[in-house]
């Protein structure tokens, strides 16, 4: 439920299946979840790393490893205006619309 970012179906179809896994989540991770929505977007973005680093002793380290890059390659393109945020609103109706 991160920013949308304009990247094509791809990105659209990693984050209607994030919005389904999100649905199962409890009621406190909903709450934390509607927190961490509300920070700027270079703040969930060191958010969403420092979750993904506490993850690291995981079994699905090399998963980690290239969400980690994923994030920092769009925290990246975020700050050098190559994609711009949308609010959580526009990208929820628009994985609604899906």
């Amino acid at each position: 439920m991160f920013a949308l970012q304009e990247k094509g179906a791809a990105t659209i179809h990693r984050f209607s299946t994030l919005s389904a896994r999100l649905h199962r989540v409890n009621a406190r991770v909903d709450h934390i979840l509607d927190e961490a929505l509300e920070l700027p977007p270079d703040e969930r973005s060191a958010l969403t790393v420092a979750l993904l680093d506490s993850l690291e002793g995981s079994d699905d380290a090399s998963i980690t490893q290239a969400w980690r890059q994923e994030v920092r390659a769009r925290q990246a393109a975020l700050r050098a205006g190559e994609v711009k945020p949308v609010s959580w609103m526009e990208a929820k109706a628009r994985l609604s619309a899906l």
